[in-house]
């Protein structure tokens, strides 16, 4: 695995160059760019009703909102814009401007009153640039950029779960205007959290409960009516009580606990699988299909969770979106207008 180039941005933040296998490492450009203060560190505020962490962070209401190419914040630098990434790039990852978590990187710390229980929303936000092209996306870039796409999230994984006070490193990727995305260019997103996300939360909770769980799910899904690829290493499937119109998981046949214990062949095999699922997504209808791809890696120090990739979207028909109307976002109780059995037939109608 190539490792990264490492520099500085103008106002302290790290950036990571990722070069494709073969291509010579690009050199740093200096960002000359004039230093801008970094924003506080959020507040964290605990919902009396649910336990659950609510990061306030009123400074990302400034952030960029869907710039044309010549002023994206993800393309390289030129001579009359200078963006976030000076100088060309295969694949860039940089600490995000207007973070939800972090800067400050430490143990949660929670004070106050129990229904006024708060702490510093410390932790990273990383911005992952699939490619120098504004336009494209990652389902689109060729299997090597793909790989080395890959490469950087297993590097930024290993590193960043060994942050202070990081609990869960969550890679994942919003495609789409109708998802709402703020920048057209392809690109993806890590938050590290600390504190156990909710969702995670309740898997374990059901993990913990049932005795050889992951093995279960795979026997139950595999040459189930949902199954829509099973390789050596791999299964990809629509889950039986799915959610969304469209939804993808994709479970590794061993047990893994986060990318970094995949081998170079289980790599190859995830990129190669991930790719041709988001490819057959955009293969559905006649333009492309919106979607919130996430990689799920277990907790720090807990080894009952294995590695999962889910892909959502919100697309029911060519014209048609679901929308959490009021039983989903009131009482958090879904109702699905499909079967996941006729969407898994529809996509492996168009999966090559």
């Amino acid at each position: 695995m190539n490792l990264p180039i490492r520099a500085s941005m103008a106002d302290g933040r790290e950036l990571l160059y990722f070069s494709d296998q073969g291509n010579q490492a690009f050199t740093p450009i200096p960002d000359t760019r004039e230093s801008e203060p970094r924003p506080e560190t959020n507040q964290l505020r605990q919902d009396p009703l649910t336990g659950e962490w609510i990061s306030i962070s009123p400074h990302r209401g400034a952030r960029a909102f869907l710039p044309p190419k010549q002023s994206c914040p993800l393309c390289p630098s030129t001579d009359d814009y200078q963006s976030e990434i000076p100088g060309e790039f295969d694949v860039v990852v940089f600490e995000n401007k207007n973070p939800s978590f972090g800067p400050a990187t430490e143990p949660l710390q929670p004070s106050g009153k129990p229904l006024e229980r708060s702490a510093l929303a410390t932790g990273r936000c990383e911005v992952v640039v699939f490619s120098p092209e504004h336009v494209g996306s990652l389902a689109g870039q060729s299997s090597l950029r793909f790989r080395t796409v890959v490469n950087a999230w297993i590097q930024r994984t290993q590193e960043l779960k060994k942050l202070p006070g990081v609990e869960q490193v969550f890679i994942f990727e919003n495609r789409g205007e109708e998802i709402g995305v703020t920048l057209h260019h392809p690109h993806g997103q890590i938050y590290c959290y600390p504190f156990i996300p909710p969702t995670t939360e309740k898997l374990l909770t059901r993990v913990s409960q049932t005795e050889g769980f992951y093995e279960s799910l795979l026997a139950n899904e595999q040459s189930s009516p949902r199954e829509l690829v099973s390789t050596d290493s791999f299964l990809a499937f629509v889950p039986f009580a799915a959610r969304w119109p469209i939804e993808i998981q994709i479970l590794p046949k061993r047990h893994v606990s986060d990318l970094t214990e995949l081998n170079e062949n289980e790599i190859e095999e995830f990129a190669s699988l991930y790719q041709k699922l988001l490819v057959s997504l955009d293969k559905l209808y006649d333009s492309p299909t919106p979607y919130i791809a996430g990689i799920h890696q277990a907790p720090r120090n807990n080894s009952e969770l294995r590695l999962m990739v889910k892909i959502t979207s919100p697309r029911r028909a060519s014209d048609k979106l679901k929308y959490l109307a009021g039983s989903e976002s009131a009482m958090g109780a879904f109702i699905s207008d499909t079967t996941p059995e006729a969407v898994a037939a529809m996509i492996r109608g168009v999966l090559d």
